[in-house]
């Protein structure tokens, strides 16, 4: 019988950005963006989530909702090497792996 696992990491982005530095564990953060420019948001954490900031949503709009809300640039060199932690213990258990980002 064929398995297959699906794994979403749920805000991944800012759980990175969380991990790297506690202090934005509890307060509304957003990744992408800019207070400055057009933008959209990449992801939100769950405090922001709370405030309706959701991905893919403008960023104006986002703080609209949450004028608080801690706009955080994308750290991919980061994104990426979690993703290859998280994959390398994957791989412990099957070579099958398919990712579909940050691959």
């Amino acid at each position: 019988m064929r398995k297959i696992i699906h794994v979403d990491m749920d805000c991944f982005f800012a759980a990175v950005e969380m991990r790297d530095n506690p202090a934005l564990r509890d307060i509304p953060i957003a990744i992408g963006g800019s207070r400055e420019r057009r933008g959209v948001i990449s992801t939100a954490n769950y405090p922001a989530r709370q405030f309706g900031v959701r991905s893919a949503m403008p960023t104006a709009m986002a703080l609209k909702l949450c004028p608080h809300l801690t706009l955080l640039p994308g750290r991919f060199d980061a994104y990426k090497e979690a993703s290859r932690h998280v994959r390398d213990i994957f791989s412990r258990y099957t070579s099958l792996i398919e990712p579909l980002s940050l691959g």
